[in-house]
């Protein structure tokens, strides 16, 4: 680590992954140093972590004292935290001098599995009572979470050892034939004429062989009556909200079954979603405020997702313009903002993920996340967010409001042409609908792909009719045709975003000399929304033609009025 970097880290204080500890006022001990050591490798995420001895909490660098002599010896420091943790922590150690002080540098990595001290002390890195990042106890169900945030524990298979099976009702049986019965094929209908044993076995729900032994929080979850619920699963509840402004019209919260609380919020969805028809040609088509499949998708990923070792509930908030499903437990390791369409599938508890499969209720694919976005975008609204989640909880978002009919008629076209568009085509669609236009970087951060498919996803939207480009290589960017202007009824819009003619350019160019007394390529390419290549051109041009006068050479020409 430089010097530059290891300052710029410190000036930015303590994180989740940076720990400060200061010596000013007294040395660190080992013990202290230890659990600094198991708090960041407990912590949320999948990054390494940082201690840094000798700088105090305000980030003033106060040094660390000689731990060996009148030394430290990196190598016994990584040898002392190896042989102190359980399981053995290997980090690194370095020593690095700022402001004439040294200071001890560790490297912690995140361990798959809960870590202690030797003598069984476990702490985790979470924020504070005061809203700072500090290092907390860690309960045996904070330690159940981690490992199934990293993939290392299915909670929904552990076994409840004061559950029986008269704690499990034989009306949620036949409710989960009756979700395969009507899931038109998503489903697994070979579940469908076991008894309620062999249909809990085959779910992995008991755990039985001729008898049953034991019961595992999948079937309590699943087939479950209410009271063994609260007995054995107190932290499981869903709630239904609905919002106006900042008044409350409905607040129930249900601790039922799982799939007679996916029916309940599914009725209540289909009693207060409102549709709109339009004409494609001869056939009808209904846009509704919300899509069935996108709203069915976002409860029971929720309900999949969620850390059943936490207190809160499942919430599902109707407001007036947008839906709001959120669920506690952030979102697994290795999924993030940035790559939450092409990761593959990591869920939380993997049983009660194929449970839902086998009964209908989520996509065999478990690529729910596509149908939440294509049925959004398909039916002329906005993306779908999770912007607002964070390391505690995932948020999700679906807009609602006024639909634009017109681009959802344009969808349905392209697919009763027998061109149907792809999640990432609409995805770049939808952002040139709502901005106008677009960078092949933009197109990059928007479908989570490198540039060169969105390149091709681009080309293969010009070769449609549906995009046009503008500029050269770098000073590319892309808007919709005027074909597809005027299919979504916006004329004038192509006109703007086309830019203006060479005339035009040239004027304006003069006139902004005159008014700021000279011009470089690049303020003349942000001007006209030119590439490099075209704005030296176009300068160049009006050179030669003795309205401008050059001066300088290369990056470092300039351009003033001639006369």
């Amino acid at each position: 680590m430089t010097t530059e970097h290891l300052h710029g880290l410190i000036e930015a204080g303590e994180r989740s992954d940076v720990e400060f500890k200061g010596e000013g006022i007294r040395p660190l001990s080992d013990n202290e140093l230890v659990e600094a050591v198991v708090c960041l490798a407990n912590r949320h995420g999948s990054t390494a972590g940082w201690v840094r001895v000798g700088v105090e909490d305000d980030g003033s660098i106060t040094g660390a004292r000689p731990r060996h002599h009148d030394r430290t010896d990196p190598l016994r420091v990584q040898a002392l935290l190896a042989n102190r943790t359980r399981p053995s922590l290997s980090v690194r150690a370095e020593l690095a001098v700022l402001s004439g002080k040294e200071i001890l540098v560790i490297e912690v990595p995140a361990s798959r599995t809960p870590v202690g001290t030797a003598d069984g002390k476990y702490l985790r890195r979470a924020i504070g009572g005061d809203g700072t990042p500090a290092c907390l106890p860690m309960h045996f169900h904070e330690m159940q979470a981690l490992q199934a945030d990293r993939g290392q524990l299915d909670y929904s298979a552990l076994i409840l050892p004061d559950a029986t099976w008269d704690d499990l009702d034989p009306l949620e049986f036949e409710r989960f034939r009756r979700f395969i019965r009507e899931s038109h094929g998503r489903g697994d209908d070979s579940l469908v004429g076991l008894p309620d044993l062999e249909l809990a076995k085959a779910l992995g729900g008991v755990q039985a062989n001729h008898a049953v032994s034991a019961i595992r929080v999948l079937g309590v979850l699943l087939f479950g009556r209410e009271e063994a619920l609260s007995r054995l699963l107190p932290t499981h509840e869903v709630a239904f909200q609905m919002l106006s402004g900042r008044s409350v019209e409905v607040n129930d919260f249900f601790r039922w079954p799982l799939l007679r609380v996916v029916d309940e919020i599914l009725a209540r969805f289909r009693a207060r979603n409102r549709e709109e028809e339009m004409l494609v040609g001869m056939l009808r088509i209904a846009v509704p405020d919300y899509s069935p499949a996108a709203f069915r998708e976002g409860v029971a990923n929720a309900i999949i997702h969620r850390a059943y070792t936490r207190l809160g509930a499942v919430h599902v908030q109707w407001h007036d313009d947008h839906v709001e499903i959120s669920n506690p437990g952030g979102f697994p390791e290795g999924v993030r903002l940035d790559n939450l369409l092409v990761t593959p599938p990591r869920p939380r508890n993997p049983l009660l993920a194929d449970a839902l499969k086998r009964a209908g209720v989520v996509e065999r694919t478990a690529r729910g996340i596509d149908t939440i976005f294509y049925e959004q975008l398909r039916n002329g609204r906005p993306a779908p967010s999770y912007g607002r989640s964070t390391e505690s909880d995932v948020v999700l978002v679906l807009p609602g409001g006024k639909a634009n009919l017109a681009f959802a008629r344009l969808v349905a076209e392209e697919g009763q042409a027998d061109r149907p568009l792809s999640l990432d085509e609409l995805l770049l669609l939808n952002h040139l609908w709502l901005e106008r236009q677009l960078t092949t970087t933009e197109g990059s951060f928007i479908i989570q792909k490198p540039e060169a498919e969105v390149r091709g996803r681009l080309q293969g939207l010009v070769e449609a009719g549906l995009v046009e480009a503008r500029g050269e290589r770098k000073g590319r960017a892309w808007h919709l045709s005027v074909a597809t202007y005027r299919r979504l009824g916006e004329k004038a819009a192509y006109v703007r975003q086309r830019g203006f003619e060479p005339l035009q350019q040239e004027q304006m160019v003069l006139q902004y000399v005159g008014t700021h007394g000279r011009i470089t390529r690049a303020e003349t390419a942000d001007l006209c929304k030119l590439g490099p290549r075209q704005a030296g051109r176009l300068l160049a041009r009006l050179a030669r033609e003795k309205k401008l006068r050059l001066h300088g050479m290369r990056r470092g020409a300039w351009y003033e009025p001639w006369s």
